[in-house]
């Protein structure tokens, strides 16, 4: 009994690696505008402020969800993801205007994209 189990064990452990390498791919969530009036020189206190909570989607090609990520306190996420062609779809948050716009993204071997950053309306005009 012990050696069945110890090569189940060997042989699941085996499928787990056959998935191949990830790659940290990642982002910012910000809402804006967060003032009525843009000024020039801007004002620091209108800067687009994070989004804390928003959860984004990432589906591969065939439109299957792969990934989910919900943004901490400073509005930035993260997920490792093995190299292909994704599509990230920002949900909405509630008290924002507009969800923001799905992003269509590679990951290679070489390397991820640096930011994903999503842009949410506030409705402020």
């Amino acid at each position: 009994m012990i050696f069945v189990l110890l090569v189940i064990a060997v042989l699941l452990g085996g499928c787990s690696s056959a998935s191949g390498p990830t790659y940290p791919v990642g982002g910012r969530a910000v809402a804006g505008p967060i003032c009525p009036v843009e000024r020039i020189p801007p004002n620091p206190a209108c800067a687009p402020r994070p989004v804390p909570g928003a959860v984004m989607v990432i589906t591969a090609d065939g439109g299957h969800e792969v990934a989910r990520a919900t943004t901490a306190t400073d509005g930035r996420w993260r997920v490792e993801l093995p190299a292909g062609t994704y599509t990230l779809t920002p949900q909405p948050v509630s008290g924002l205007m507009a969800t923001a716009r799905p992003i269509r993204f590679t990951v290679t071997a070489t390397g991820s994209p640096a930011n994903l950053d999503v842009a949410y309306d506030t409705g402020i005009r």
